[in-house]
């Protein structure tokens, strides 16, 4: 099977909003669209186009939900997008096998992540961590910018629609001890893509046996131009790679999470990385990517690596 930018849809207005975004990723790395259904998914109240109740159950009557669900959503993608190429899989399997089944041969899989408010960010729920830790694919989490999960599919014409996320910078969070290049090269591919600017963010911390920049300020600044130095140095052969990004390197004192998700309020698109392991028991994501999930405002971009 050919790459595609693969989304996996229930009917939310986040997995809505993260079709918007699949699409337009597909449009810029020149790759067919998936739409993806897991038709044993119980889907949560929807309601379609032509203003229909969907039905919940039994199995052959959420198959028809499926289908009616795909085909809308391939229809409004094809308006907006048109010369795209769309598929579209109702998959009788359960989530989250069928999900990362289905990210196998995907460049991208992408998931909406239900958002409660802007405060409160991503709830994220045990179908998108478990598709999240199992998969060996780049996974983005999309959320829906400020819609409940009883909106309607929008009716608007494309060319009423807002440009989402227009001149944001993506923002790499780089862990300078174990700089992967896959993540890397991800973020400075979907910079180049977006014309984007580049801010690529470490966070670092003071060795324990230091208590303090006023009490020794030599010390302090010392180490914090050291970081600086390092991480120009790893940046450097990619921006020679791609020397039309605009790299804007970010070291900063304090864990890297918080200070990611700071940065996503102002980013087209947040990359990090996830060290892929198979765990005997429960999700292990790493408590920065866990941070990010929780409250970031950006979609996040979560990448395996060995």
């Amino acid at each position: 099977m050919s790459r595609t930018i693969t989304i996996g849809l229930d009917g939310s207005s986040a997995s809505l909003a993260a079709a918007d975004w699949a699409a337009r990723e597909a449009q810029l790395r020149d790759l067919p669209l998936r739409l993806v259904n897991a038709w044993e998914w119980q889907p949560p109240a929807y309601a379609s186009a032509a203003g229909l109740s969907a039905p919940v159950s039994p199995s052959d009557l959420q198959r028809a939900w499926a289908q009616r669900l795909l085909s809308e959503v391939r229809t409004r993608i094809a308006g907006r997008h048109p010369g795209l190429t769309i598929d579209a899989d109702e998959i009788p399997d359960l989530p989250v096998p069928a999900l990362l089944k289905a990210g196998e041969d995907a460049e991208l899989l992408v998931l909406g992540s239900r958002g409660l408010s802007r405060v409160t960010g991503f709830l994220v729920g045990s179908i998108s961590l478990a598709v999240l830790a199992g998969s060996e694919r780049p996974v983005v989490l999309v959320r829906s910018a400020g819609h409940s999960e009883e909106d309607q599919l929008p009716e608007h014409p494309a060319s009423e629609l807002p440009v989402p996320m227009a001149h944001r910078d993506v923002v790499l969070g780089l862990d300078l001890h174990k700089p992967n290049g896959t993540v890397i090269r991800f973020a400075f591919d979907a910079a180049s893509r977006a014309a984007a600017r580049l801010r690529v963010v470490h966070g670092w911390t003071l060795p324990p046996y230091y208590y303090g920049g006023a009490l020794m300020p030599e010390l302090n600044d010392g180490m914090a131009a050291q970081v600086r130095r390092e991480l120009s140095d790893v940046l450097r052969p990619w921006q020679e790679k791609y020397p039309v990004v605009e790299v804007i390197p970010q070291a900063t004192v304090g864990g890297a999470g918080g200070h990611l998700v700071d940065a996503s309020r102002d980013a087209a698109l947040v990359v990090v990385g996830r060290q892929a392991r198979r765990a005997a028991v429960g999700t292990h994501i790493g408590p920065v990517v866990q941070a990010l999930l929780h409250h970031a405002a950006a979609p996040v971009a979560v990448i395996p690596h060995d």
